[in-house]
């Protein structure tokens, strides 16, 4: 199984199944003298870790992670890091009843096909729990940009859940650290009530829901992006589109560009810059010194209790209704992945950018 590697100057590999012993990821290209600890690590990895509301699936893993090489004395070693996450709270009995039948919009199928056999325990490696590894890969990555590049700002918040949703966000009024302090990163309190409602709701009809995640990345250098084939854009969609339940991504003005005319879409300039970032930041492939603007479709989670036609490994028809612990909403939980593949993806262009001289 190919796939797994992600990132050329900034290269990551992930391994581990959902319902295996561990998890973790082995990074390499890191620069030396960085300073990180597991504690650092593990304070991103709570920012996915699973609430203790109706909100979110019952499993509680731990999430503590372990940093097994290329760390001494509290600093980086610009030698491979390997870094595990060990499954402490593992139950398959539900997987067992469900065995050889496939779970609807779950890759159970298309492994089968692909591979001649799946990991019926939770999906194994298509399961949202892989992403664990990345959002260690992540804190890393953030680590190292802080460092590099002055003012580095990242942060993501929940545009959308179920249809409620906000608008005309002041990007520049927004803080990390106070919206995560809301259950769903919404930075309107009143509409993260009404999020969290549809949430409730669509959970108590045996559903789920899905939504979009804004995500903001401020005070990048100018020039990051490899035109033609490996624009900035491109790199950042192909891993946020890495993300199982990501089903769409925009940047800047995105979709609604396409009901514009070419004075309305162009980001007009003055002496003192861009008049406006209609591009989100990146302007063919490149960044442009503005902020970065991207967002996501996140579709609903497919492990519903709703009843559901389907098929077995042997083409019987089937009607299936899914048991365990599953969140009815990916939604905050894929926000901190979001922002890690984010992370691991600039800095990778801007380790690239370093190797030929274009940034100091």
């Amino acid at each position: 199984m190919g796939g797994n590697t992600y990132g050329r100057f900034f290269r990551i590999t992930t391994w581990g199944e959902s319902h295996g012993r561990a998890l973790g990821v082995v990074i390499d290209g890191c620069p030396p003298g960085i300073v990180l600890s597991e504690e650092e690590i593990n304070k991103e990895l709570n920012l996915r870790k699973p609430k203790s509301d109706d909100l979110s699936t019952s499993r509680k893993e731990d999430d503590r992670c372990e940093i097994l090489s290329g760390v001494f004395e509290g600093k980086t070693l610009g030698t491979p890091i390997s870094i595990i996450i060990t499954n402490k709270d593992v139950d398959s009995s539900s997987y067992e009843k469900i065995k050889g039948v496939f779970r609807p919009g779950h890759a159970d199928y298309t492994y089968f096909k692909k591979y001649g056999l799946y990991d019926h325990r939770g999906g194994g490696r298509a399961s949202g729990r892989e992403t664990v590894a990345r959002v260690a890969a992540g804190a890393v990555a953030r680590k190292v940009l802080e460092k590099e590049i002055k003012g580095f700002e990242l942060f993501s918040f929940t545009k959308d859940i179920g249809g409620k949703g906000i608008s005309g966000i002041d990007h520049n009024s927004l803080k990390r650290d106070e919206i995560v302090k809301d259950r769903l990163w919404c930075p309107d309190k009143r509409i993260s009530e009404q999020m969290a409602q549809q949430i409730v709701n669509a959970k108590s009809q045996g559903e789920s829901v899905g939504g979009i995640v804004e995500i903001v990345v401020k005070n990048i250098p100018m020039g990051l992006g490899e035109p033609v084939f490996d624009k900035l854009e491109a790199d950042l969609g192909k891993g946020l589109l890495s993300i199982g339940a990501v089903k769409g991504v925009e940047f800047g003005g995105g979709f609604n560009l396409s009901n514009l005319f070419g004075s309305e879409s162009n980001d007009q300039m003055n002496k003192s810059g861009f008049v406006t970032n209609r591009a989100g930041g990146i302007v063919g492939g490149i960044s442009n010194g503005e902020n970065v603007i991207i967002r996501i479709a996140v579709k609903p989670i497919p492990s519903i209790s709703k009843e559901q036609k389907t098929i077995d490994t042997k083409g019987n028809e089937k009607i299936i209704k899914i048991e365990g612990r599953h969140d009815p909403c990916a939604i905050p939980r894929i926000n901190p992945v979001c922002e890690s593949m984010v992370a691991i993806t600039i800095l990778d262009h801007l380790l690239m950018q370093k190797s030929i001289g274009g940034i100091k």
